[in-house]
């Protein structure tokens, strides 16, 4: 956007809770951490807050640069900045990295402090709802009663459904974006073919691969490739790369002959060496549990939205198939039916679902747009 900057450079800080939280899948945890970031100033009411919720393979780094490496720019930096359609300049916004993650948080990866080793395979299955109550403990750590907004995309966008129905007090706007407001069977069954290619990798070990020194790289490698293939769409596989050859000529070899499969194995093999996997395990979990309806019964949304208080803003990208446009028109029915304000903007764009996370000047300006009223309520 013109005039727009960078968050600038950014550090990782860290909140230890000695609350127990108890978790949806009846395990407690007796003591826990995030790691967050934040950009802008919170101000003297603490009412400009945002909270940006992460998607399935996210973190806490959202924009700007890491002070350890001016490399690694911030996953959504071409939303979150100075002039930018999340504006620094007038919001305070928050990055977390969930509970189960492996950047930082209590994750599968930390010591377990009744043994001494990782937690492993015994990490206990985390939920969205889950997530959601340890990032109001954030808030509260952050000494903020209520978010201006809470924002996401794909997963991170149920978790902003979500908190409206956790905490209908604690949020006044929710930005759902690329969003469903349960996965389709369909989806389940992408998530599991990924599950399955890491735990029969023979490096797994049961989920205590951190023993043996080893990673399931393998079956790491094959869940990030299906879902490459899945969150875009086939028109931009096919601009992006054609039928075009490595070398110029068939090989007549299992090995790479086409473009898309040297991008598939880069996305894989890169994958494989900053994630968990354990940590993709129980997020897929949390993405296939995820269905707020679900105590009302099938088609009951409108129902789990009864007791909300936000004002939404819903966004849906035409090419994504993955999670479609009918998906996010589901819930904006169930906000109409509640009578709650709800504004919907369906984006042209040819991306797939990773189209949440381009750069996209429709898109951008409808984000900044319902931001700038948003900021305007405390003027």
């Amino acid at each position: 956007m013109s005039g727009a900057g960078s968050a600038g450079v950014v550090a990782p800080q860290l909140a230890r809770f000695e609350v127990p939280l108890v978790l949806d899948c009846g395990q407690t945890l007796p003591a826990w951490q995030l790691v967050y970031e934040t950009y802008g100033t919170l101000n003297a009411a603490r009412d400009n807050a945002i909270l940006i919720c992460h998607a399935l393979s996210g973190h806490h780094h959202v924009a700007g640069v890491r002070a350890d490496n001016p490399k690694d720019v911030g996953w959504w930096d071409n939303m979150v900045g100075p002039g930018k359609a999340v504006d620094t300049r007038r919001f305070f916004v928050i990055g977390v990295n969930n509970l189960g993650g492996c950047h930082g948080s209590t994750g599968p990866s930390s010591t377990n402090p009744a043994t001494g080793r990782p937690w492993g395979a015994s990490f206990p299955f985390v939920t969205v709802d889950d997530w959601v109550r340890a990032q109001a403990h954030l808030a509260d750590h952050l000494g903020i009663e209520c978010f201006a907004a809470v924002m996401g995309g794909s997963l991170g966008a149920m978790q902003a459904l979500q908190w409206t129905i956790s905490f209908p007090e604690r949020v006044r706007h929710a930005l759902v974006i690329a969003a469903a407001p349960r996965l389709s069977t369909q989806n389940i069954g992408f998530n599991e073919v990924a599950r399955q290619a890491i735990v029969t990798d023979p490096d797994f070990h049961g989920g205590d691969f951190y023993a043996h020194g080893v990673i399931p790289r393998r079956g790491l490698r094959l869940a990030r490739m299906l879902g490459h293939i899945t969150y875009l769409s086939d028109d931009a596989m096919h601009e992006k790369f054609g039928r075009e050859l490595v070398g110029g000529e068939h090989r007549f070899s299992l090995d790479v002959d086409f473009e898309i499969e040297s991008y598939l194995r880069y996305q894989g093999d890169k994958f494989s060496e900053r994630f968990d996997a354990n940590t993709y395990l129980i997020m897929t979990k949390a993405l296939d549990y995820f269905d707020p309806a679900t105590r009302y019964g099938a088609g009951k949304l409108s129902r789990a939205l009864e007791g909300a208080r936000a004002s939404f803003l819903v966004v849906s990208f035409t090419s994504d198939w993955r999670f479609s446009p009918a998906r996010s028109r589901e819930i904006v029915k169930a906000l109409l039916d509640n009578r709650l304000p709800a504004s919907y903007a369906e984006v042209d764009a040819p991306q797939g679902h990773d189209a949440f996370l381009m750069e996209h000047p429709d898109y951008q300006r409808t984000v900044a747009a319902y931001l700038a009223r948003v900021a305007g309520e405390r003027a």
